[in-house]
């Protein structure tokens, strides 16, 4: 190689030499602008975790700043408050039942718990368990972007304090205030109790699918004796396992189906999968040897599952049913009132979701609720509706009749007794308490004749038209025996006979001069809770066409036989907690209905209903069964609908009203005996209870009218006052004899042409020309003795000329 070749050679790479270092400083600069964008980037994110911190820690105590950090004891209470059994009693005490609960439980100390299966639920459930202080940070970080992005999935974030927190002391419903308190209580929880505390708990609330009876159960112990047969201490490798994979989804994992059948394969195949997942979490977290692992995996579990049994005796019955019924009622009650809403306010909606809310609380919180009903009395009802239920039967319809009765306390409302129908395995219909029927004329004394009475417009003589008619709407209104006396009834007399055209027209002169066609419902039966329906105003109200229960109907002759005040019947004494707090007790709250002249007159009145044996044989048939009863002030009214598809009497004594309804449960003609038949009856139940607690019906006791009820002297012509008057240029004097009327106020009116209500002109005058003389005026008419009486269908209802003069 010459010089010449050499220089190039040197030339050339001279040249390369300075190409390398422009390249190596170009890289040199790139790191180091990189350098200086991440550190700029660390200081960004530094300085923006750091405002983001304050401003997560702000929001965070902004979320919480309504929660009262509860104490030791409180968090105590809440997280240990766990489903137990509730029972009800009879009125001295004695057990009427255990109530059933969703959930069959039993409660654990830590020490009679596998170790295994601690172990089983930690690793599965919560594998810092052991190191952090209920809650792991990154964790709910990663929760909180998964519920924020959608992107992961659910990634759950719980520890087993937050699950504890969540099942027992929060709700489910996904938001942040929700979850900031959740943390705040965990926290809180981790601080007063060791971590063994935390998982006993844990393991003693959470729910585990079902046993081997199809019973949902909870608490580990339930679950050990349910699937395997033995307690949560001797539960071997596998079997923890199981259970500790079953609260994710314990209906989806657990092994057996409703009705307490092993699941087929397929299905039960979702259980194992989830039982190896958990044997897999123990050997990752080393809980257990990788030939523990092995074993257990492969071990076949299917074996030790035990087999179907039957539940448990089915304690239901009429009496259990109404007494959790009633209990529930009133605790939903509490709640809303708790809640500070207004009961009225709330829809169907709302109202269920508080009534499953109360029905949950008693059937978990370990209550004892005291009925008020007398257990021997009960007993022997049952056993009355066995041994005289067969009265009812006639063959003239289909099936048994039912019935429907109570037995109430006048001074209290308290239910002494009831018959919720014949047999709880044919009909499990409760025909006392919630079986709503018409009631047919056992309303008369409650929105006509009482209500009247107490406005002062009719006393017990009064005068009311009795003529052939027919409804303003159109079609004949007849009386049950006839259709019409042609004639001016007394109230007395309209009474007992259950007359319907008599009380039409004072139902209809009521409306008119207290200008409501709701006046009897709004001024007396709301104040009775008789269901509100527009039905009250109907022309057909005054007989019954009104639907409503056995407890309703029974309850509003108790405020009649109380001297006109109501108390609501009511089943329930007194609820009280596991340690003996009163959580509820029954207070007397009366309402004045009618006054007590009022109601002294309608006793007065029922009483020659039964005296008079026109409509029931109630009063001799008692008799006739118990001379003792002749010592008994019975008062009462009957009452039929159309075809007899019903049947009823209500009775009362001074201390106690008893209510009979009869007929079948789709309501079917029945026998125009049935009256009679549900009289006989009623005459055996009533003895029958007397056989038992004689002291119950005032034997000896008088209904007597009241001191400020005032007896007017009045014709027994015109239930008015006697005397003589002019009417159409003529003289009228009405006739004797002369009688005594009750009057609850103002006492009878002076005597007057149109006396009564009801009637037209042509019934007045053939009533007068019929009964009385008459001495004619100076150019007056005297109506025509001979005249007959008018008895062509019309509008009657009364005109302002007909209306009473108070």
């Amino acid at each position: 190689m010459d010089n010449q070749d050499n220089s190039r050679i040197t030339e050339q790479h001279s040249k390369k030499v300075p190409e390398k270092k422009k390249i190596f400083l170009i890289i040199n600069v790139v790191i180091r602008v990189l350098q200086s964008l991440f550190v700029f980037a660390v200081v960004l994110l530094l300085l923006g975790g750091a405002l983001g911190m304050g401003i997560g820690m702000g929001y965070f105590a902004f979320l919480v700043e309504d929660t009262q950090p509860p104490t030791k004891e409180e968090l105590q209470t809440e997280i240990s408050d766990i489903t137990e059994v509730s029972k009800m009693t009879y009125a001295d005490g004695t057990n009427i039942a255990m109530i059933k609960s969703d959930l069959v439980r039993t409660r654990v100390d830590g020490e009679h718990i596998s170790p295994l299966l601690k172990k089983a639920i930690i690793s599965t459930e919560d594998e810092y368990f052991e190191e952090h202080k209920g809650v792991v940070p990154k964790a709910v970080i990663r929760a909180l972007v998964s519920d924020a992005t959608g992107i992961g999935g659910s990634s759950g974030g719980s520890t087993l304090t937050q699950q504890l927190v969540k099942q027992q002391i929060l709700t489910d419903e996904t938001t942040f205030k929700r979850k900031a308190n959740e943390i705040l209580l965990a926290f809180r929880i981790e601080k007063y109790f060791s971590k063994d505390e935390i998982v006993t708990t844990y393991l003693n609330v959470s729910p585990f699918g079902r046993n081997n009876k199809g019973e949902n159960i909870a608490g580990v112990e339930e679950a050990a004796k349910g699937l395997f047969g033995k307690s949560a201490n001797d539960l071997t490798l596998p079997q923890a396992a199981f259970i500790a994979g079953l609260p994710q989804s314990p209906i989806i994992y657990t092994p057996y189906s409703n009705t307490g059948a092993l699941k087929a394969d397929e299905n039960l195949a979702y259980g194992m999968k989830r039982k190896d997942f958990v044997l897999f979490s123990m050997y990752r977290e080393k809980a257990i040897t990788k030939e523990e692992y092995e074993t257990a995996k492969n071990y076949d579990l299917k074996q030790d599952f035990q087999p179907q049994e039957a539940s448990n005796e089915n304690t239901e019955s009429y009496l259990y049913n109404a007494v959790l019924e009633q209990a529930t009622n009133v605790v939903m009650d509490i709640n809303i009132e708790k809640a500070g809403v207004k009961k009225e306010t709330l829809d169907e909606l709302g109202l269920s979701q508080y009534k499953d809310q109360a029905r949950k609380e008693i059937q978990n919180r370990g209550y004892t609720i005291q009925s008020t009903i007398d257990q021997t009395v009960y007993d022997t009802m049952q056993n009355a509706v066995a041994n005289f239920g067969y009265m009812l039967d006639d063959g003239y319809g289909a099936g048994f009749v039912e019935t429907g009765n109570v037995l109430m306390d006048n001074k209290t409302g308290r239910i002494i007794g009831f018959i919720a129908g014949r047999d709880f395995n044919v009909s499990q219909s409760n025909h006392a308490l919630d079986t709503v029927r018409q009631v047919g004329s056992t309303i008369k004394p409650i929105s006509v004749y009482g209500p009247a009475i107490d406005q002062g417009m009719i006393g017990s003589e009064s005068r009311l038209a009795n003529y052939p008619m027919s409804y303003k709407t159109g079609g004949e209104l007849t009386n049950a025996t006839n259709s019409g006396t042609n004639t001016f009834d007394t109230v007395r007399h309209a009474l007992e006979w259950s007359y319907n055209i008599p009380v039409y027209h004072l139902n209809e002169a009521m409306k008119a001069q207290m200008g409501d066609d709701n006046f009897s419902y709004n001024n007396y039966l709301s104040k009775m809770n008789y269901p509100a329906s527009d039905a009250w105003a109907y022309e057909s109200a005054p007989f019954g066409s009104v639907e409503t229960t056995v407890l309703t109907q029974t309850n509003g002759f108790q405020a009649l036989a109380n001297k006109g005040q109501y108390q609501k019947g009511y089943m329930i004494e007194k609820i009280t907690d596991n340690s003996g707090k009163v959580i509820y007790e029954h207070k007397n709250t009366p309402v004045q209905v009618y006054s007590e002249a009022t109601a002294s007159i309608m006793n007065d009145l029922m009483r020659s209903v039964l005296d008079s044996k026109i409509t029931t044989p109630f009063k001799n048939m008692s008799i006739g069964l118990n001379p003792a009863f002749a010592n008994v002030d019975w008062v009462g009214k009957t009452g039929t609908t159309n075809a007899y598809k019903d049947a009823w009497l209500v009775v009362s004594t001074p201390t106690i009203t008893l209510g009979s309804w009869t007929g079948y449960d789709i309501p079917t003609a029945m026998s125009p005996n049935s009256g009679d038949q549900n009289s006989a009856y009623l005459a055996n139940l009533a003895n029958a209870i007397y056989s038992v607690r004689p002291d119950l019906f005032g034997a000896g006791e008088k209904f007597t009218l009241s001191k400020d009820v005032i007896k007017s002297n009045v014709s027994s012509f015109t239930g008015e006052k006697p005397g003589t008057f002019t009417y159409n240029g003529g003289t009228y004097t009405a006739p004797g004899p002369n009688v005594e009327s009750f009057y609850a106020k103002d006492g009878a009116p002076k005597g007057q042409y149109k006396f009564g209500y009801g009637g037209t002109d042509a019934n007045y005058s053939a009533y007068w020309g019929r009964y009385a003389t008459t001495t004619p005026s100076s150019g007056s008419t005297t109506p025509s003795s001979e005249k007959k009486e008018d008895t062509k269908k019309e509008n009657t209802t009364p005109s302002s000329s007909e209306k009473k003069n108070n």
